[in-house]
């Protein structure tokens, strides 16, 4: 199997790496020079919760060549048009790309490299990009090893390519086949939403928004919207790890102490976790904010109920790419202070 890893960046250099370790046949493609030139003369190193490197074969997207069987997606949803155009040259009929992006991508690829040969996924680790040729992973590393990927077919259905593709895949890390993609994609969105979101709206690693009061309450209820509007929308939503996401739906404010509870639990082992769309915008880039955040009071319109946290994280993030600084965490926690105390 001929595999290419599209957005060689912290989670696909990691990815890569095991799977090159594994002997398969896999190219890391990236737009970066200096971070291919690293990964093809020193190979792909992995710090962290870790210490691994593996010799690699990376590219960037102009020395694609031949034909991929299998594709990684691991690019920002805001390039999939272009992206995912360039790719088609190296697909064929049998080509299944593997969709691993954050949010809910799965129509839009289908809608451009066609249906049949979408398969979607959630990545359930974390990681930081640290330089050229060196990503750190932040999920603790024996969670990392039994709980890596969500993968499944757009029909549920169990297919040998599918078993196949969770062979290669756990070369990395423990992979589970979902019969329910929406709801496993909407679970991996609720976690996006409550500490990606806040991440990047307060600029902080996710073990600050578990420790803070005023954040971990906004996490809370934004984990509340999603799953509100998720069950507005038919989704009914996955577990995760064994967990029951549905079961921090708030139903009154008593139940607030006990979700916090649940959450920092839950969220222990993430949190050196650093949002990728807090690292875009200390690169003063644009994040995916609209495919994440963004996706509740889109999703929301119509089915009257009100989404101010996420609203406020979209804001926050949104000024600051406008404005193309961090965020300030003192000021902008005062916004989630005032939510709260304003409900």
């Amino acid at each position: 199997m001929r595999i290419a890893i599209l957005g060689a960046g912290s989670l696909g250099t990691i990815a890569g790496a095991y799977i090159a370790a594994g002997g398969q046949d896999v190219e890391l493609i990236d737009v970066y020079q200096a971070h291919v030139d690293a990964l093809n003369q020193t190979g792909a190193q992995i710090t962290g919760t870790t210490d691994f490197q593996a010799k690699v074969k990376a590219i960037t997207p102009d020395d694609m060549s031949g034909t991929y069987d299998l594709v990684l997606l691991l690019t920002k949803q805001l390039y999939n048009e272009s992206v995912l155009q360039d790719l088609l040259p190296f697909l064929d009929d049998q080509s299944v790309v593997l969709s691993l992006q954050n949010g809910i991508p799965e129509e839009k690829v289908a809608s451009i490299v066609g249906r049949e040969r979408v398969i979607a996924g959630s990545v359930e680790f974390g990681a930081t990009f640290i330089e050229p040729g060196v990503s750190r992973l932040t999920t603790e590393f024996n969670r990392f090893k039994q709980y890596a990927f969500q993968i499944g077919e757009l029909n549920g259905e169990t297919t040998e390519r599918i078993q196949q593709i969770k062979s290669i895949l756990d070369l990395v890390g423990g992979t589970h086949i979902s019969d329910n993609l929406v709801g496993t994609k909407w679970s991996k969105l609720l976690i996006n939403n409550a500490f990606s979101g806040l991440s990047a709206a307060l600029n902080v690693e996710y073990g600050v928004v578990l420790d803070h009061d005023i954040s971990i309450i906004s996490a809370v209820r934004i984990a509340d919207e999603t799953i509100k509007v998720g069950h507005a929308n038919g989704v009914k939503f996955a577990t995760m790890g064994g967990f029951d996401i549905e079961s921090l739906e708030i139903q009154s404010d008593k139940d607030i102490p006990e979700r916090i509870k649940t959450l920092r639990v839950l969220m222990e082992s993430s949190r050196l976790l650093k949002a990728s769309m807090l690292q875009d915008l200390e690169k003063q880039r644009q994040t995916e904010i609209d495919y994440i955040n963004g996706v509740v009071p889109r999703s929301a319109s119509g089915k009257q109920i009100s989404t101010p946290y996420n609203d406020m994280v979209v804001r926050l993030v949104k000024q600051a790419e406008e404005s193309q600084t961090v965020p300030d965490f003192e000021t902008n926690i005062k916004c989630f202070e005032e939510l709260n105390n304003n409900r």
